[in-house]
């Protein structure tokens, strides 16, 4: 089976095309094409300045794609490109999303089998016009989906997020049982169809410390989170907790768990890094195409210094793969 793999470029003035360009180098092509969606003008900058030489095949159009071969699809047709490595810019926040939405066109028109996302500066694509948190949410947008999730994978550890880009002294204030419920069903949902397990086990983190001591630290995890654990144990989903952040990473119970669902961001993300060794990878549970992205940023500090790490992109575009795998399997058996 051929794979169509689309990559957005990202900021074309941070890591993301150093990143791409160091992994696919190494990738073998027996049933996978990469589409690279940038400008060539771009494209060769970067291979100039990390002294590198790549075949690759030019293509104007989607139609005019050469499988088993890494393409480069022309992309910021009406854009006068400027790469300037380390700088934020509107320019560079453009030409970052204008990758993602074609990444996604592509994908919604089945032209392409998934989409991984080279990492893209907020600052620059909101200067750029487009006024959004990341790209989790403009996915989400993009492809008429309601109920979806940031879920960090490594291995066979992953977090799923109940809030995600918002300030910490919003965060209490944010959580419902029926978000929980909700997050918890999105999960449940991907780790079946994405990821082949046929009866996930999901554990859910508690928000304050020591899980609310019995309600002495704080009452979110008697009136909200435990309900919303209760009424989806009903429904026969094998789901516990909550549970003390701090211990479950701490005692490595995180390796009894298909899925981990935590209440805010830093709580499920920093564990996530220092567990995944830069090699972790951010896929977008619930939408209808497949996406994921390496789980780190621009790193504008060492954009254009040949320092950037492409561990991350890397698993990403095997994740990729092995979930247009899955999800072909689950059509077939449909």
């Amino acid at each position: 089976m051929q794979k169509r793999i689309a990559i957005s470029i990202g900021d074309i003035n941070g890591i993301g095309p150093e990143v791409v360009i160091k992994s696919l180098r190494d990738l073998s092509l027996e049933d996978i094409t990469p589409i690279i969606l940038s400008s060539e003008k771009a494209f060769k900058f970067w291979l100039r300045n990390l002294s590198k030489s790549m075949d690759y095949h030019y293509a104007e159009s989607i139609d005019e794609i050469a499988e088993q071969q890494i393409n480069l699809l022309q992309t910021f047709t009406d854009e006068a490109i400027s790469v300037t490595p380390g700088e934020i810019s509107k320019q560079s926040g453009k030409c970052a999303m204008l990758a993602v939405e074609k990444g996604i066109s592509l994908c919604k028109s089945n032209q392409a089998d998934a989409l991984v996302t080279a990492p893209i500066s907020k600052e620059a694509v909101n200067l750029a016009g487009y006024h959004i948190p990341g790209h989790t949410e403009f996915l989400a947008e993009k492809t008429d989906t309601s109920d979806f999730m940031m879920m960090l994978v490594y291995k066979n550890l992953r977090v799923g997020l109940v809030t995600g880009h918002i300030p910490l002294s919003d965060i209490a204030s944010t959580l419902s049982a029926n978000s929980i419920k909700k997050y918890i069903r999105v999960m449940h949902k991907a780790l079946r169809n994405d990821f082949n397990i046929s009866s996930p086990d999901i554990a859910v983190l508690g928000l304050n410390p020591h899980a609310g001591d019995g309600g002495i630290i704080g009452t979110e995890e008697q009136n909200i989170i435990k309900p919303a654990i209760e009424d989806i144990q009903s429904e026969g989903l094998k789901v516990s907790g909550p549970h003390p952040a701090d211990g479950f990473f701490g005692n490595k119970k995180y390796e009894q768990y298909d899925g981990i669902v935590a209440m805010y961001h830093d709580q499920g993300l920093i564990p996530f890094k220092t567990l995944s060794f830069g090699s972790g990878v951010n896929f977008t549970a619930g939408l209808p195409i497949i996406r994921t992205s390496p789980d780190h940023g621009t790193a504008f500090d060492i954009a254009g210094k040949n320092k950037a790490n492409p561990s991350s992109f890397k698993e990403a575009f095997k994740l990729a793969s092995e979930l247009i795998e899955h999800r072909n399997k689950r059509v077939a058996k449909e």
